[in-house]
């Protein structure tokens, strides 16, 4: 092992050491190890070093933590922004972006920087999602969100398998599949919950949820899950559905969940930089203290500003510009990354708040968040027809799903017909993964024009005969004809 490597590991298990002390440890001089890592970054980063160079920043120059380079996550989806060898990485995920659908960041970590994203999350999500659970204790974690076998590159997915292995019971299960929602398991799952008085955690994309509360509404069904149970919701729903507020999200929990407010976590993941964030509410119920406007506390190994969108100098709590953070876990990339996120600071720096993100106005970025809609996925009309696609499903599963625990069957994997290819969420990694070239693009047009052939196929196309059946006898009000080009399936409008 090289003497720079060396120091690098050092390093890396004195900030595990840092983390398995927990939220509330108080953590020495975070300049001293913000210095140190920087540091090492300058010696062994080149792209670093050049960004360093580029802004006329020497070793010397930087005497606290705020001074290190604040490194745009851009830059990550034009170079590859790693502070150790290549060759070495063990772990790959790609970000959002709107940049372009070739355009995504790509963010590599090597053995030292999986165990600190893990072990980063794992203790956020103990602290903030399950604050109420001794060591050891488990329930069970309902998972709207694609599995990492589905999606390898997504770090929702990883994140999501990462928290089930920790906090979820063997019977917990993703339940976002080829074709869509798996609303018949979520349905009988949460039934299961309601008849044994067991809590549950779901977890997963706000989108979905929305998504699937609405269905319930148009369909009068309602849960009465278990008290202790708890939702936690990551994204944000902001121009997706209409107009649908975070509390109009929190009110539909309760409506359609029987879950209150309190047991509703947010959780804002940045791919960039490897510490999620999650809102307070459930953490301070169990610890008795009085609800507050929700904040995200920043861990002793964070540091989060919000700064000045032209002087990109830090604000004071309750000012909205760009959230940086700074983040020792980022041993395998860089310590500071300034987002796209507009937000605020709170109590005295140590919390912070996001508000959306930031839009440019004039070549500039405005103080006021972007409110076009924007995809989960990034802003294009493709990710826009995928999205589009998991309401469709729900709705057509919501309108023939029965309430009850043995439901009628309807094909889980719409790719066991024969003759048919993959399609979504497929698509999505078709479109992450491709480069400019012609053959990628090829593929990644045929993966569309399949996904698009599939969505505009009549409804009993999906279906085994004894699902006809169930539809001569129970109408839902779809047309079987195929809808003309360019229009969706009645059912997947949204609301």
């Amino acid at each position: 092992m090289s003497t720079t490597a060396g120091a690098s590991h050092q390093l890396t298990q004195e900030i595990l050491d840092i983390i398995a002390a927990g939220v509330d440890a108080e953590l020495p001089d975070f300049n001293d190890y913000a210095l140190r890592l920087f540091g090492m970054h300058f010696e062994t980063n080149k792209i670093f070093r050049e960004f360093c160079d580029a802004k006329r920043v020497c070793q010397e120059d930087v005497t606290t933590w705020e001074d290190v380079p604040l490194v745009y996550n851009d830059m990550f989806k034009t170079h590859l922004v790693a502070s150790f060898p290549l060759e070495q990485s063990v772990m790959a995920c790609l970000t959002g972006g709107t940049t372009s659908l070739t355009q995504r960041g790509r963010i590599f970590r090597d053995e030292d920087g999986k165990k600190l994203v893990f072990a980063a999350n794992k203790t956020m999500t103990g602290a903030y999602l399950f604050p109420d659970f001794e060591e050891g204790k488990r329930c069970r974690i309902l998972i709207l969100a694609p599995s990492p076998e589905m999606a390898p590159s997504m770090g929702m997915a990883i994140g999501m398998e990462q928290t089930r292995q920790a906090f979820g019971t063997p019977d917990s299960m993703f339940l976002l599949g080829r074709s869509g929602i798996d609303v018949k398991g979520l349905i009988k799952a949460l039934r299961e919950s309601e008849a044994s008085g067991v809590p549950v955690a779901l977890i997963g994309a706000t989108s979905a949820y929305v998504y699937f509360f609405q269905a319930c509404r148009r369909k009068k069904m309602k849960f009465n899950l278990p008290p202790g149970s708890r939702v936690c919701d990551g994204g944000g729903s902001r121009g997706r559905f209409g107009v649908v507020t975070r509390e109009d999200y929190l009110a539909m929990v309760t409506e359609i969940l029987d879950v209150p407010d309190s047991h509703c976590v947010n959780v804002l993941g940045e791919a960039e930089t490897a510490t999620n964030l999650f809102d307070d509410s459930l953490r301070r119920h169990v610890k008795g203290l009085p609800p507050r406007k929700r904040t995200r506390p920043v861990p002793p190994w964070s540091r989060v500003l919000a700064m000045d969108i032209d002087k990109l100098t830090p604000l004071p709590d309750g000012e909205v510009g760009l959230l940086a953070h700074w983040d020792l876990a980022n041993v395998p990339t860089v310590l500071a990354v300034i987002t796209d996120n507009l937000g605020y600071t709170t109590d005295g720096g140590t919390g912070c708040e996001m508000v959306g993100r930031a839009k440019i106005e004039n070549g500039k970025v405005s103080p006021l968040p972007d409110e076009k809609p924007v995809s989960a996925m990034g802003d294009s009309a493709v990710f826009r027809m995928l999205e589009t696609y998991v309401n469709f499903s729900i709705d057509l599963k919501m309108r023939i799903a029965k309430d009850q625990k043995v439901a009628p069957s309807i094909r889980e994997e719409i790719e066991a017909r024969p003759g048919s290819v993959a399609s979504c969420p497929q698509v999505v990694d078709e479109i992450l993964v491709a480069q400019a070239d012609e053959e990628s693009a090829k593929l990644r047009d045929e993966a569309l024009d399949t996904f698009r052939d599939q969505t505009d196929r009549p409804l009993d196309w999906y279906l085994e005969e004894s699902d006809k059946q169930l539809l001569t006898d129970h109408p839902v009000g779809l047309k079987s004809e195929k809808p003309g080009p360019g229009t969706l399936p009645k059912g997947s409008e949204k609301s």
